[in-house]
């Protein structure tokens, strides 16, 4: 643990240069006179008996010799989950003490839901009491961990972020610091604090105006956010990306005045002998639909269609935070999608690594097209023993499920389950969609060429995981698409993010996900 407290040291410090994260810090610091306050659980009402406190709200309630469980009595609380109060001046210690609703005591996984939802409880009732604290202007909250002090951390974390950067007019809002409390479980929260401070990386990149974040700036943010953590981070220009023969690539970069870059993350956590584990994240830093233009309402939220790649930086530093024992790769090919008298025509054709052709006869589905030629790099070179990508796809996915889950593509069944299992613990779910036949022939039953970037049918997710699918013949893979989770919170909303922002997510499915790989004899 004093090597994660330390790579945390440094990257706190080193993110002073960048727009400030959420500051997170031990409790044996010296006192403050700020105002303090406090998040308890109390379960929800069962038959005829009171609501029950967690062990850490017994003990403040025995400190008040009662008072507490007699607010609760008085105050109708019956621990449904989310719902409570908070009560102020109760306690010498505490200004405020919010008094949340955790659920059902003892509720675990849930297999028709496919959620642990003790975990999912525990980070609803530590985000909302941090939320309704920072709302008051509490400037140290006190978090109880709830048996789960991981979750609670991940809640409180996710809760009080908010993206400000570009806010010079208005006070920013208040970010208070956040601390376990009565828990000897601090590495537990520890690691919580890693997966939501890294989601809150991938928000705020998504957050990011375009204008503030085009590829160029993408490559440097990362720089800055990983190269601290001891990980390698390989910038490769428009000179080098030619030289590879990244025709796909550059087919939809060159629409755009902005220079496009790939970059290639190296984090080595185990021998390196052992074959990594390759990511590809979609870098489309603004996609306009370039020819194929998109609707001008709600066309900002398109800055986002980085996400994939914001979501495999934020997982990296992640990775490296936990000192994960696997060797990981990534390759983020980053460029904008715009239309101009350069850009891509509707049908033309570009030829791949693999000496393949490829139709591109809609541009606003441009996403499959950068990454093709990377993704075949990647294989060539790094030689990875599975294939990972994330992406903001097909519109199918979003229409489906919303925010309820990222659909995922594998042709392995374990990977599957792995990815189903990490889902089911974070709270952040996946779920599979089909790979079949009938999806390939629509995109590569063609006259002129071997695939077309869009097919034939209304299926978008799918016909685009066929397309991908042809790229990985030899090698299990996963497709992650994020259309509807990985951008901004509108319907469903998640308790603890915050609605219209971006979500990061699935930051923390992917580190779980590799926790897994990593350390398989620890799974739950």
């Amino acid at each position: 643990m004093n090597k994660l407290r330390n790579v945390l040291k440094s990257v706190a410090q080193h993110s002073r240069s960048l727009p400030q994260l959420t500051q997170i810090r031990n409790a044996c610091g010296p006192e403050s006179k700020s105002a303090k306050g406090l998040v308890i659980g109390v379960y929800q009402k069962e038959g005829d008996n009171d609501p029950k406190l967690t062990p850490a709200g017994e003990k403040v309630n025995d400190r008040l010799q009662g008072k507490l469980q007699e607010l609760i009595c008085e105050t109708k609380i019956t621990g449904r989950l989310g719902r409570g109060k908070v009560f102020n001046n109760i306690d010498p210690e505490f200004r405020s003490v919010a008094v949340v609703g955790v659920g059902l005591e003892g509720i675990g996984f849930n297999e028709l839901e496919m959620l642990d939802e003790g975990m999912e409880n525990v980070r609803v009732a530590a985000g909302i009491g941090a939320r309704s604290l920072q709302e008051i202007e509490v400037t140290e909250v006190f978090v109880d961990g709830m048996d789960y002090a991981e979750q609670a951390a991940e809640g409180a974390v996710l809760a009080i972020w908010r993206y400000c950067d570009q806010n010079s007019k208005r006070k920013p809002p208040h970010i208070p610091k956040l601390e376990l409390y009565e828990s000897p479980d601090y590495d537990s929260w520890t690691r919580g604090v890693f997966k939501a401070e890294a989601q809150n990386l991938a928000r705020r990149m998504c957050d990011t105006p375009a204008c503030c974040m085009t590829p160029t700036l993408f490559a440097q943010a990362t720089v800055d956010a990983l190269c601290p953590c001891g990980i390698t981070v390989e910038i490769r220009t428009m000179e080098w990306i030619e030289q590879q023969r990244l025709h796909s690539f550059l087919m939809i970069a060159k629409g755009s005045c902005e220079p496009p870059v790939l970059m290639e993350i190296t984090y080595c956590g185990t021998n390196p002998e052992d074959k990594p584990i390759l990511f590809l994240g979609k870098g489309i830093t603004f996609n306009s639909g370039a020819i194929n233009l998109r609707q001008c309402r709600g066309m900002e939220e398109y800055r986002a269609c980085m996400s994939g790649a914001a979501s495999c930086v934020a997982m990296m530093r992640c990775c490296a935070a936990l000192s994960l024992p696997i060797n990981v790769c990534c390759i983020i090919p980053l460029c904008e999608n715009m239309p101009s008298g350069m850009a891509c025509k509707p049908g033309d054709v570009v030829t791949l690594m693999n000496h393949k052709s490829l139709a591109v006869r809609d541009l606003d589905k441009a996403g499959v097209v950068v990454m093709a030629d990377p993704m075949l790099y990647g294989q060539s070179t790094y030689k990875p023993r599975l294939v990972v990508d994330v992406a903001t796809l097909g519109t199918g996915v979003k229409k489906a499920f919303g925010g309820g889950a990222t659909g995922i593509f594998s042709n392995s069944h374990y990977i599957w389950k792995q990815f189903q299992s990490a889902g089911a613990l974070t709270g952040d779910r996946v779920w599979r969609l089909p790979l079949w036949n009938y999806y390939k022939k629509q995109i590569t039953d063609e006259m002129g060429y071997d695939m077309s970037n869009n097919g034939r049918g209304l299926a978008s997710s799918c016909l685009a995981a066929a397309v991908l699918h042809e790229l990985v013949p030899c090698v299990d893979w996963a497709h992650l698409d994020t259309r509807g989770t990985g951008m901004l919170t509108k319907h469903g909303l998640v308790p603890y993010l915050t609605r219209k922002y971006m979500t990061g997510r699935p930051t923390r499915t992917l580190v779980q996900f590799l926790y897994q790989m990593a350390c398989p004899a620890n799974q739950k």
